[in-house]
């Protein structure tokens, strides 16, 4: 077998262990990590250090600046004749070695948020009509088991044309406070939570029920960060976590802290390995989550309407006790239920999986219940990420009976929705996006 060309733009926490490990430890009979792109040269060491069969290969490192990065880019695409590019750095960048990418002719893998806007969500799709590459978007939360059941429930006709769907996501404290601790907490470089984190869910809800947004309206708020939130121990930016003098005066903080401790944030991204070894060059993952420059929403409520007829209620909270969500599914023939709780602060919650399973409630329009237990993965997001590795390095499963790999359109269309979440919070309009929409 032919061996695969891959560069990594971006050596984040992500890249390294959702992409770089597998690809050394459990593809690398197909897939060949040839390059590695950075701004931060300090990330090309990490690496090596979290996965040791990194060390001694003959991988090319490339440093960037802002200025120089599309000239780096193709001399590294060139030098090290890559094949295909995976896309793992600052959301507000994707878009840039995506479109380059597709420009020259690569295939690219792009982590979600696939952009951080509309407009850049446009441009891919239009770099990637003109290219001979392809472009997948790494929504692996579809290939969580309860997910790909709900799907398939769906397809099957069980509650027959879908209508109406109710979605609440909460995230916990300790992960909710995270994104306002990193470079997440500004629109320009994440689009805000409504892209970063709910684009996920958007994209789920597209995917379950065949839907393509046509319009979006919503209310949101910022409650609980930034300089005029409850627990803000004083009205002063500038702080960071871990030398903070007021660490044990902030709730969020000596929830998890004590006066001798280092605070790890969550971070899949950029700095989810807990360790006392320098990370980054200048870069700090523990800023203060109260500080003013903060100008993104941690509350949100919207509403969608799809071309199919179906309509979308959905609201997250990025500060809640537990993390989870509550999902409603109704169709012409029936309703669909499951839930999911969890997370740092909901550890001493009661399980809702029984015997080991999680489980869908599926009630028929008329009468009666039925419980579908669904048996958990083994990996990451319930085990999907071992699942959407499989098919990103070794070609999609032909034998199952629906499409699962999400492809540019449908970054395209999850983007679409959160960015209009934004616009319709500042501006207080329905959003239209028919105009584009595919």
């Amino acid at each position: 077998m032919t061996k695969k060309r891959y560069a990594v733009c971006g050596v984040s926490a992500r890249a390294i262990g959702m992409y770089i490990r597998p690809m050394m430890q459990s593809f690398s009979h197909c897939a060949e990590l040839v390059a590695m792109l950075d701004i931060d040269p300090l990330r090309f060491q990490v690496c090596k250090d979290l996965v040791p069969e990194v060390q001694g290969k003959n991988i090319a490192e490339y440093t960037v600046t802002l200025d120089n990065w599309k000239e780096v880019f193709d001399r590294m695409i060139e030098e090290q004749k890559v094949d295909a590019v995976l896309v793992v750095c600052k959301d507000c960048h994707h878009v840039d070695y995506i479109v380059r990418g597709l420009e020259l002719g690569l295939d690219v893998i792009s982590e979600k948020p696939m952009t951080t806007n509309i407009a850049d969500a446009r441009r891919v799709i239009e770099a990637e009509d003109n290219s001979k590459g392809k472009l997948i978007c790494t929504f692996n939360y579809r290939y969580n088991p309860i997910h790909r059941k709900l799907r398939e429930l769906i397809v099957d006709g069980k509650i027959g044309r879908v209508t109406h769907v109710d979605l609440t996501w909460y995230i916990d404290i300790k992960h909710g406070s995270s994104y306002f601790n990193r470079w997440n907490r500004m629109r320009e470089n994440s689009g805000s939570l409504s892209i970063h984190k709910s684009s996920h869910h958007f994209d789920l809800v597209g995917w379950w029920i065949d839907g393509v947004p046509e319009y979006v309206h919503a209310f949101g708020a910022l409650n609980h960060y930034g300089p005029n939130g409850e627990f803000n121990p004083s009205k002063k930016d500038g702080r960071h976590c871990n030398d903070c003098p007021e660490k044990l005066k902030c709730a969020y903080k000596k929830r998890w802290a004590t006066r001798n401790s280092t605070i790890f944030v969550k971070d899949d991204h950029i700095n989810a390995y807990e360790t006392k070894v320098k990370q980054f060059s200048e870069y700090r993952p523990d800023m203060c989550i109260f500080d003013s420059e903060i100008n993104i929403y941690d509350t949100f409520v919207v509403n969608v309407k799809y071309k199919n007829g179906a309509l979308l209620n959905y609201s997250a909270n990025f500060s809640t006790p537990y993390e989870g969500y509550r999902l409603a599914i109704n169709g012409t023939r029936g309703r669909l239920e499951t839930q999911e709780f969890g997370g740092a602060g909901g550890k001493g919650l009661p399980s809702i999986n029984e015997g080991g399973m999680r489980y869908i409630d599926y009630y028929p329009i008329f009468e009666g219940r039925e419980r579908i237990h669904v048996p958990a993965g083994e990996g990451g997001h319930g085990g999907g990420d071992p699942l959407i590795l499989e098919d990103i390095f070794l070609g999609e499963d032909p034998d199952r009976k629906f499409d699962i790999l999400a492809k540019s359109v449908d970054g395209l269309r999850a983007i679409s929705v959160g960015d209009a979440v934004f616009t319709s919070i500042e501006d207080g309009q329905v959003q239209d996006l028919t105009s584009f929409m595919r």
